[in-house]
């Protein structure tokens, strides 16, 4: 297998599976959303389709056509690793970290509006 694309930043770090060009149907259709004119007239949203997993994408989050076709690119060997792979999955495992680092700075954020309001309680007993 030849791989189709080589992730950038810090995908590049990612274990992922490669993709052929011979598993992915393309499609090229009018995007939607907002934009007026230049989207109701262009076809430069990508559609996407793994055949072998199934798994479809879709990508409309520029108006070029390549830069489309690439994000989608990226964005579905993600899917198609994440579906594969699963918790072994290295998009998983980030998902996961980055999810547990939301949380814990929730917390600490929480745990310090707490002490602020103790804080505030103190002084007022000061004051009396």
């Amino acid at each position: 297998r030849v791989p189709l694309l080589q992730a950038s930043g810090k995908k590049n770090s990612f274990n992922l599976l490669e993709l052929t060009e011979a598993e992915l149907e393309e499609q090229f259709v009018r995007g939607d959303g907002p934009g007026g004119q230049a989207t109701n007239k262009t076809n430069n949203c990508v559609v996407l389709k793994h055949i072998p997993s199934g798994i479809v994408v879709k990508c409309h989050q520029t108006r070029s056509v390549e830069k489309n076709r690439k994000i989608a690119r990226e964005i579905l060997q993600e899917k198609v690793d994440l579906f594969y792979k699963g918790e072994d999955s290295d998009v998983f495992k980030e998902k996961k970290a980055s999810e547990k680092k939301k949380q814990e700075k929730k917390r600490r954020a929480k745990e310090n509006l707490e002490r602020k309001k103790h804080l505030k309680e103190m002084q007022q007993l000061d004051k009396k």
